[in-house]
Parts: structure tokens; C-alpha cells; sequence
């Protein structure tokens, strides 16, 4: 029997689209000390006087507009992924969500606790490295080792914005949409703070302190959210054949009012509308599932402000989700002999 598991980590949703739940969902998401970056009695008022008292409202009402008859998208869709993985390896899988069920904890301790089980592969499904989404997965997972004294060992593979199979998966999802007619293609990924790049950057000298800082070869962009997801449109740009005045990014899912990246996507939907933009494509490849910052956000919000803005059309091409390519390359990172699965890498 072989000696690894393997846990996929996804962000994680409310167990009901309700204001109690999504209230709880909140609280735990804005307490980690690695998505507001804060001390934590001050992040404590923050989040108690300033976020909870009116947020679960607003967020609840978005989450029933997205919600189906299995719920969340994103774990229904995750979960899904799952089911379809399992079919083709031979080493035992979980899903996980960071924040709410199932949670890492729990799928850690059933992973532990099979037969023979030596070694854990936590696979975070985000492409980007980034302190509030890779980072805290990993040390939610340490905590949970060493709290339990789980005999395991935790292996954690780099970000993959920029692995060959990730860049050919997210171009051939996306190419029912791109060999249709459309006039721009906005690659809208989830913002961060500007706090939250340079707090990464291990030089302490190089993150957003020049213009070119990113096109700037450093050992910063290892850690470097904004390189990164530069990197990837640049490699999706160059595979797909598009032109340099036929794309934009921007990032999307402000909180709060400290600096975040810039431009910000409902500025940028509006100003190519204004700029006589028709058909606009949405490509959110910070995400592998679709979720309510794509579903809710783009999907819904997002177009009709193009819409009013005077464009025609805003279409999301969809997530990877459990899309076959992307069920293959999963089945091929995580194991050396899928059951199914012709070529490699």
C-alpha cells in the first residue's frame, strides 16, 4: 500500500447562505492573522465592530443568488473534482476547505489514519502564492500535525502559475470562448493588499519599489503574488496567440481601505466599456473552482455594470472546475500511476 495521501485545499464557503452562517463563515475568514494582517485585539474590533454587525447581510443576500440545489458552489464543484480524481489514482485524495466544512483538520486526521500512511502531499488549489491562501493552508496543516502528534510528514509542491500543464489546462478550457467572435479579454485576478506583497518579499528591498519590480529577475518572486500572476497571462497571452491590445488586467474583491493592487476590475470593466468595448471576455485564473468572487462577483455584478457602462456583453469563462484536462494533470502531480491516464510529464 503506498505511504502517501494526498489533501487538495480549497478557500472554503458558509454551510448555508444565510446570515448566521455566512456571520460564522466571516468570523472565522477575517480572524486568521493571515488575511487581515493585523495584532489581533485590533483586528478583533475591526472585525467585530466595523465587519459584522452589517457584512453577513449584504454577503448572505450574494451567496442565495449563486447558491444550487447542492449548495455552494465552490465545494459541490471542488467535490466534484474530487469524485473525478479518485477515478484515476490509486493514492487516497481529500478535499479540504481552509475556512469552514470539511475542514483540513478533520480530513488531515481520516488521511492519518489510514493504513501505512507515512507521508501527506497538501496540495493548495491556488495557483499564486499568497500568505492568505497558500501560507495559512500549509500552517493550518502544521498545526494539526503537531497538535494531534500525527506520525505523518507534510509535503507542500510550489505554486503553480507558471507549470506548463496549469498554463496548457487554463488556454484549452478557454478556447471554446476565445475562437469565438469577442473584442477584449479581461484577466481579473482576486486582489490583495499591497501590504501583504512587501510584507512577502524576503529581500525587504524589491516588491513594489520600482515600476518594473516584477519583470526584475529576485528571489522575491518566489513569494510574489503580483509577479506571478503577471507570469501566467504573460504564458496564457503567448499560447493562446493573442494580441498585447486585445488583453487587461485587473484585480478584483477589495476589503477594507488599505492600498490594494491596482487597477482595480470594476474600474477597469467600466473604462473599456467607455473605450467602445462590445463583447467582453472574463478570464479569473486565481481561481481553479468557481466561486462567489467569479460567479456573484463577475458574473452577475460585474456585467451589469458593463452593461451600464455601455458595453453589450460580459461572458466569465468558466474555472477549470473538474474539467477532464485538469482532473488528468491533478492525477498526474499527485501520483506516480494514475489508473487512468495516457503521457505525463
Amino acid at each position: 500500500m503506498t505511504s502517501r495521501a494526498v489533501l487538495l485545499a480549497n478557500l472554503g464557503s458558509p454551510d448555508q447562505p444565510d446570515v448566521p452562517g455566512v456571520r460564522r463563515y466571516l468570523n472565522q475568514f477575517l480572524m486568521d492573522p493571515y488575511v487581515i494582517q493585523l495584532p489581533w485585539l485590533l483586528r478583533r474590533l475591526i472585525v467585530s465592530l466595523f465587519v459584522l454587525p452589517a457584512r453577513p447581510k449584504r454577503s448572505a443576500h450574494a451567496y442565495q443568488s449563486i447558491w444550487t440545489d447542492q449548495g455552494s458552489p465552490l465545494v459541490a464543484l471542488s467535490m466534484q473534482l474530487l469524485e473525478q480524481l479518485r477515478k484515476q489514482t490509486r493514492v487516497p485524495v481529500a478535499m479540504a476547505m481552509r475556512y469552514g466544512n470539511p475542514s483540513i483538520e478533520s480530513e488531515l486526521l481520516k488521511l492519518a489514519a489510514l493504513p501505512g500512511i507515512s507521508e501527506i502531499m497538501l496540495l493548495p488549489l491556488y495557483p499564486h502564492y499568497a500568505e492568505s491562501t497558500v501560507l495559512t493552508s500549509i500552517k493550518e496543516a502544521e498545526r494539526v500535525i503537531a497538535n494531534h502528534k500525527l506520525g505523518v510528514k507534510l509535503v507542500v509542491p510550489k505554486p503553480f502559475y507558471d507549470n506548463p500543464d496549469y498554463i496548457r489546462n487554463l488556454v484549452s478550457s478557454a478556447e471554446p470562448w476565445l475562437n469565438q467572435h469577442f473584442d477584449h479579454v479581461l484577466f481579473s485576478y482576486h486582489g490583495l493588499p499591497e501590504l501583504h506583497i512587501t510584507k512577502a518579499d524576503p529581500t525587504g528591498q524589491h516588491c513594489l519599489k520600482t515600476a518594473n519590480c516584477c519583470q526584475t529577475a529576485s528571489v522575491a518572486h518566489a513569494t510574489c503574488y503580483r509577479h506571478q500572476v503577471l507570469c501566467t497571462t504573460e504564458l496564457f497571452v503567448k499560447a493562446a496567440g493573442l494580441r498585447q491590445d486585445q488583453f487587461s488586467i485587473s484585480y478584483q474583491s477589495r476589503l477594507g481601505r488599505a492600498k490594494w493592487l491596482e487597477p482595480s476590475t470594476e474600474h477597469v470593466i467600466g473604462q473599456l466599456a467607455a473605450k467602445g468595448v462590445k463583447k467582453l471576455l472574463v478570464l479569473c485564473p486565481a481561481f481553479v473552482t468557481d466561486c462567489l468572487e467569479t460567479l456573484e462577483e463577475i458574473e452577475i455584478q460585474g456585467a451589469a455594470h458593463f452593461r451600464q457602462a455601455g458595453g453589450d456583453s460580459l461572458t466569465l469563462i468558466p474555472c477549470l472546475n473538474a474539467h477532464p484536462d485538469w482532473v488528468h494533470t491533478l492525477s498526474q502531480w499527485i501520483a506516480p500511476n494514475p489508473v487512468q491516464a495516457s503521457g505525463g510529464n
